[in-house]
C-alpha cells in the first residue's frame, strides 16, 4: 500500500474537561482511525489517516498507569472523595501523576506511520520539544537516564520533575501524552509518589521562576517546537469534528 504521509495535525483545545471525558474522546479518536487503517488494506485507493491533539486543563485528578503501583497512591480513596479529587487506573505507559488546573496536558493521537515508526524516538522528541520550550524561560530541562520525561538539575540531590509523559499505542496509533507544570499546585503531588519514584521532587514554571505564567504563550511555544520536531503543521480548530 503507496499513500502519501499525512503531515498535518489537527489541533482542538478541549478546555477545562474531566479526565474521563478526555480519555473517552481519544479512545474514540484511536478507534476510528484504527478501524480505518485496517480497512485500507481491503482498498486500491487507501485514505488518507488524519493526525489529531488535544489541549486540555483536568480539574484534580490522580492517574495510575496500567504497569503502575497502586501502593504509590498515599491517601486512601476515601479521603481522595472528600477532596473531590478524581482517581482512574488508565491504559497508559507509566506509573502514577497528577493532573490539574495550571497545568498543560496534550494528547496527540496521530498515526505514526505518517511519520516514523519508532515509538522510542517519538517519546523523545516529546521530550525534546518540552526541553526547547523551558529553554526559552531560561530553565534548563533534562533527561534522566532511565526515567520518562524532563527534568531540572540531574545528577544532583536537587533534582525535579517538571513534565510526566506516558502514552498508549494501536496499530502506531498513539493516544495519552504529556503533562507539563507550568502553575499547577504541586501540594496535590504529596498525595503520591509522582511516577512511582521515590527521593525525587516535582516542580512547576512557576515554582521555578517565582510568577505566573502564561498557559497561551507556552502552548505556542510547544506547537512551534512540536512542529519543527515533527515535520508536521498543526491546524488548530474551534469545532472538532472526526
Amino acid at each position: 500500500m503507496n499513500l502519501t504521509k499525512n503531515k498535518e495535525i489537527i489541533v482542538y483545545d478541549l478546555g477545562l474537561c474531566s479526565y474521563k471525558k478526555a480519555w473517552d474522546k481519544q479512545e474514540y479518536v484511536l478507534k476510528k482511525l484504527v478501524i480505518q487503517k485496517i480497512n485500507n488494506r481491503k482498498l486500491k485507493k487507501p485514505s488518507k489517516i488524519a493526525n489529531y491533539f488535544f489541549w486540555v486543563e483536568h480539574p484534580p485528578v490522580i492517574t495510575l498507569g496500567k504497569s503502575g503501583n497502586f501502593d504509590n497512591l498515599l491517601i486512601e480513596k476515601k479521603k481522595l472523595e472528600n477532596l473531590k479529587i478524581d482517581y482512574f487506573k488508565t491504559n497508559r505507559g507509566g506509573d502514577i501523576t497528577f493532573h490539574g488546573p495550571g497545568q498543560i496536558v496534550g494528547y496527540p493521537i496521530i498515526d505514526l506511520e505518517n511519520f516514523f515508526t519508532d515509538i522510542h524516538k517519538y517519546l523523545r522528541l516529546l521530550e525534546e520539544m518540552v526541553i526547547l520550550t523551558l529553554k526559552e524561560y531560561n530553565l534548563k530541562g533534562e533527561r534522566s537516564p532511565g526515567e520518562t520525561g524532563v527534568w531540572l538539575d540531574v545528577g544532583t540531590p536537587f533534582a525535579r520533575k517538571i513534565c510526566a509523559l506516558g502514552l498508549r499505542a494501536s496499530r502506531w496509533v498513539t493516544m495519552h501524552g504529556f503533562a507539563l507544570n507550568v502553575n499547577t499546585d504541586l501540594n496535590f503531588f504529596d498525595y503520591i509518589i509522582p511516577c512511582g519514584i521515590n527521593g525525587k521532587k516535582v516542580t512547576s514554571m512557576e515554582n521555578e521562576l517565582k510568577s505566573e505564567i502564561s498557559l497561551s504563550d507556552v502552548k505556542n511555544h510547544l506547537k512551534k517546537h512540536f512542529e519543527n520536531l515533527f515535520g508536521a503543521k498543526l491546524k488548530e480548530v474551534n469545532q472538532f469534528i472526526l
